[in-house]
């Protein structure tokens, strides 16, 4: 019986060891999330006209980000307004996708252009008028103010895509390589 009381002292004391060990090297909190932000409205504020189709040439707003995850080699950015349900579907209104931003890049400039590839091998998709670039928010003013929500990926590779990719192409070809996740979201009604 001695026996087994010491074996089981000594395997008591071998587990709180371990544990206790275990506990010190418990990683620290994570630091912030991707961050995005706008200079040109507050998060979850009203969008300026020049942003939006109540001007009649809408430029794209500079959009700067912060707290890059380690191995990001690319980045996706997808403004769609999820306000609406377009034939009745799940489908929702894009208006803008843009792709393959090169991970080193913390901003994307005001008034980006409507090319489908830019210098830097950035790719622009259509949005929902089959035009390439940015397309800026329309809503109408009947009714409540809309929600355009930007989505910014950071992303663990390339997407193998081109600027006739669908957004359909550009979730699935993301799947499994988003590393994180940053929204910024503007309301408007003309």
């Amino acid at each position: 019986m001695k026996h087994f009381t010491i074996c089981t002292i000594l395997l008591t004391s071998v587990v709180a060891i371990s544990a206790a060990q275990d506990k010190s090297k418990a990683k620290a909190p994570a630091g912030p999330g991707l961050t995005l932000t706008t200079s040109a409205f507050e998060d979850g504020a009203v969008i300026p006209n020049k942003f939006t189709q109540a001007d009649a040439a809408p430029v794209s707003p500079k959009l700067e980000w912060s707290n890059v995850p380690p191995n990001t080699v690319t980045f996706a950015l997808i403004f769609h307004d999820p306000d609406v349900a377009i034939q009745r579907k799940p489908d929702d209104v894009l208006h803008w996708m843009i792709f393959n931003i090169p991970g080193t890049a913390h901003e994307l400039a005001e008034g980006v252009p409507a090319n489908a590839t830019l210098a830097d091998g950035t790719v622009q998709a259509k949005n929902l008028r089959g035009a390439v670039g940015y397309m800026g928010p329309g809503a109408g003013a009947a009714g409540p103010y809309h929600h355009y929500t930007f989505e910014l990926f950071a992303l663990d590779t390339k997407l193998d895509l081109g600027p006739d990719a669908t957004r359909a192409d550009v979730l699935k070809a993301m799947d499994g390589h988003i590393l994180a996740k940053g929204i910024l979201f503007g309301r408007f009604h003309r």
